[in-house]
């Protein structure tokens, strides 16, 4: 019995970190895009924008799969 809420334990710890590190990387990605949206749009830098949204999206997943 013991070995068995061990288990679930470890699995319930798993799940939360793994949902705690997708929550982590949604907040971050919807800040990215938000900035580079203002950035684009009201400060007129559409290029910089661009080059910081695709930039920073693929620095961010490489960023989470190498840590993760």
């Amino acid at each position: 019995m013991a070995d068995d809420t061990a288990g679930e334990y470890r699995a319930h710890l798993a799940t939360y970190t793994a949902f705690n590190k997708l929550v982590t990387f949604m907040i971050l990605w919807i800040v990215l895009l938000l900035s580079s949206m203002a950035l684009g749009l009201v400060g007129g830098v559409h290029i910089l924008a661009l080059l910081m949204g695709i930039g920073g999206t693929i620095v961010l997943l490489i960023a989470f799969t190498v840590l993760g």
